[in-house]
Order: structure tokens, then C-alpha cells, then sequence
């Protein structure tokens, strides 16, 4: 994934999704590895914080695939550090 840069992305319908894109402009993004958050705990301090601090524990967090996202209301940077954690996220429930 050279050039594609990790991103947290949400869309009109709700979802929260973490992938790596090279373009993210326009309402279409490309992920490749996207992973869809469903649930965060509170220690999160909101979605934005999935893309500060990574899932912490309690999130539940769905296996990587290659998707295109439509409808995207945000396209927030992921930091190193939380992109260790989305990667190392296995689902739980």
C-alpha cells in the first residue's frame, strides 16, 4: 500500500470505515483493506477518536476487504499509531 495513506471514513447511511485510499476526493472512495467499525466504547471519545486512538477495546470491528464507499459525509487521517490497531483488530463480540 505505498501511496494509498490510511483514512477513517464515514458515509450518509451511517457507516464508519478504516482503509487505505489514494484518492479521496468526491463523494466515491476507493478502500483498499476496509474495515467497517460497528461499535466503539466511550473511551473512544467518538468516531474521530477510531481514527486518533484506533478501535481500543470493545469496538467491534469487521475483517478487511476492497470496497468502494459512496455517499462520504468525512475523510479524516489516521495516525501510525491507530493504524497498528485497526490492522491488529481481530472481531470480538
Amino acid at each position: 500500500m505505498d501511496h494509498e495513506k490510511p483514512v477513517l471514513v464515514t458515509t450518509a447511511h451511517g457507516g464508519v470505515f478504516f482503509g487505505f485510499a489514494a484518492d479521496t476526493s468526491g463523494d466515491t472512495i476507493y478502500l483498499k483493506g476496509c474495515q467497517n467499525c460497528l461499535s466503539w466504547p466511550e473511551s473512544n471519545k467518538g468516531f474521530l477518536g477510531l481514527a486518533y486512538y484506533g478501535p481500543l477495546k470493545g469496538s467491534n470491528v469487521g475483517p478487511p476487504a476492497n470496497a468502494t464507499l459512496r455517499n462520504i459525509t468525512c475523510v479524516a487521517e489516521v495516525t501510525p499509531d491507530a493504524v497498528k490497531k485497526w490492522l491488529g483488530m481481530p472481531w470480538k463480540k
